[in-house]
């Protein structure tokens, strides 16, 4: 989840015991200093959060509502790392210019406010110095919420990273302190203007009626859209970014009208959409998250045929909001296991159901989507990830997923108008296919090898195979 603290690689200093004494009063004297009272330490941050960080760039996408197919950076990314592996992976975003989501709390940054007023943009400012040189346009998920906001202590020391505090919504009081927050990041970054709200709902469930807290999201919601547009009404803003969870339709909680052969939607998440759709200040994009498969992690029928429900959700997302454009900030097609991680399947088969995950998504009429990048610190396996670790010279190399998203991007982005090819009779119910006039995308949904015909041409295909052709 977040950075738990740093390490700064100071040196430690011998010193005599009274130099020592010394030293210690001084601390003494530097720590009084830099504490508030009733305010915790401020040690290392600074007043000016709104002063433009860098060189602001041009990103491709900065007048549109709609970026296209990207990532999101989490706790490790290619901001850190070996100068040569980090460069590597600056040169191969730059080649396809893919948007880039991070968050001004956890998933590699800091706390941006750990006292009221005072800011550490420090994390945040490198992960955003990053996506300038590779080129990507850049979208900031305002999530999550300083301790102070949500009932915790304030001060720089007294960050809780765990999972339940990260996860826990701002206390409604300070609701119009997270939305000047969120002015004070667009200030700094005037080059960033694709802001989504929040993250999954966090902290906005109500334990007495067993249901999301959708009113007080939707509060929050409409106080950071606000602050944002007096910042410059030219940013675009979306949200509500609800898991769009679905059940077994036996479900008590599963919704009798919306379902599939890939499950049934929860009532429950349908009921928070509808709140936040009808009562929004406004939004210029839609967002959702979710998985294909179900809260009890059933991929049904199968792996690939669960994600129709992409299309499902997509289609009816773009209903209720007049077809705004719809970005999903995360999607899964492959369960997790109790670390949350996603590492039982094989790469090939991995790529093959994202594949038919993203091409759902598209049919359903997705125009912008976020790889949830699982990148690791170190070390030579990273199961799903877009590049190898970045911590030795060698680190950076691209790996199959990369290749997914990057081609799918350049193929299917913003306003790309899909056709509908020929594919024989004996493969259809083995192959799933996105094409535009230009490019056909091709995934063989059987672990054996077949020889497919689409589009009038014929091949092999391996094993979950993913294959591109040019018409």
């Amino acid at each position: 989840m977040g950075r738990h603290g740093w390490n700064s690689g100071a040196r430690r200093w011998r010193l005599t015991a009274l130099l020592g004494v010394g030293v210690a009063a001084l601390a003494l004297i530097v720590t009084l200093i830099n504490t508030l009272p009733g305010g915790g330490s401020t040690a290392g941050t600074s007043r000016d959060g709104d002063k433009v960080h860098g060189t602001p760039a041009s990103p491709p996408d900065e007048d549109r509502p709609e970026v296209g197919w990207g990532f999101t950076h989490t706790q490790y990314s290619a901001d850190e790392g070996s100068d040569t592996a980090t460069e590597r992976v600056e040169g191969l975003l730059a080649k396809s210019r893919l948007p880039q989501d991070q968050a001004i709390m956890g998933w590699g940054a800091d706390n941006p406010e750990p006292v009221k007023g005072r800011y550490d943009f420090g994390a945040l400012d490198r992960r955003i110095d990053f996506v300038r040189k590779s080129g990507g346009t850049p979208v900031i998920t305002l999530c999550c919420s300083p301790d102070w906001m949500k009932g915790g202590k304030s001060g720089v020391d007294n960050t809780d990273w765990s999972q339940s505090a990260l996860e826990t919504a701002p206390q409604p009081d300070h609701y119009a302190d997270f939305a000047a927050l969120a002015a004070t990041v667009a200030k700094r970054y005037p080059d960033v203007t694709h802001f989504i709200v929040w993250n999954e709902f966090k902290g906005f469930w109500n334990n007495a009626k067993q249901r999301w807290d959708y009113e007080g999201y939707t509060q929050l919601y409409n106080l950071v859209y606000k602050a944002l547009k007096k910042v410059n009404p030219k940013i675009m803003v979306g949200g509500p970014y609800l898991v769009m969870d679905s059940v077994d339709p036996r479900d008590p909680d599963a919704s009798s009208t919306f379902k599939g052969s890939w499950g049934a939607m929860d009532q429950r998440i349908i009921d928070a959409f509808d709140y936040w759709n009808k009562n929004k200040a406004g939004a210029d994009f839609v967002v959702v998250d979710g998985s294909s498969y179900t809260n009890d992690d059933e991929l049904l029928p199968n792996e690939f045929g669960a994600t129709d429900k992409l299309t499902a959700v997509s289609e009816w997302v773009r209903q209720q909001t007049s077809d705004l454009p719809l970005w999903w900030a995360e999607y899964y097609v492959e369960p997790a296991d109790g670390n949350d991680d996603r590492k039982g399947w094989s790469e090939t088969r991995r790529v093959a159901v994202q594949a038919a995950g993203m091409i759902a998504m598209a049919k359903g009429g997705a125009t912008s989507g976020f790889y949830w990048n699982p990148e690791t610190e170190k070390g030579a396996n990273c199961a799903g990830c877009l590049w190898t670790p970045t911590d030795s010279s060698d680190g950076g190399q691209q790996l199959p997923m990369y290749d997914l998203v990057s081609r799918f991007d350049a193929a299917f982005g913003p306003g790309t108008k899909f056709e509908t090819v020929s594919i024989a009779a004996d493969d259809v119910p083995n192959v799933k296919v996105l094409a535009t006039d230009k490019t056909v995308l091709v995934v063989n949904t059987l672990d054996r090898q077949i020889s497919a015909k689409v589009d009038g041409q014929a091949f092999d295909l391996a094993a979950y195979g993913v294959k591109w052709l040019t018409r």
